[in-house]
């Protein structure tokens, strides 16, 4: 596990933002296809999961990002 998580790094370091622009997409086509696969009774739950994971993983995303922002303009982290 710690070689895939080594090549993984590798990969990322390796790659432009565009490339991985491209990865993001489709994972989150496979997404949308596996998504469109749960039968109705579960798909309130899978959404509600879904969304969870979105939530928690889109804000400290958006927190780094806007301090690499502000480092760069200048200005003090938050």
């Amino acid at each position: 596990m710690k070689k895939l998580f080594e090549l993984g790094n590798q990969y990322v370091k390796e790659s432009s933002w565009k490339e991985l622009a491209l990865v993001k997409l489709c994972l989150c086509a496979m997404g949308i296809v596996i998504g469109g696969q749960v039968a109705p009774k579960y798909r309130r739950i899978v959404t509600g999961a879904a969304a969870g994971v979105f939530i928690l993983t889109y804000i400290p995303l958006m927190i780094k990002f806007f301090r690499i922002a502000a480092e760069k303009n200048g200005e003090s982290p938050m």
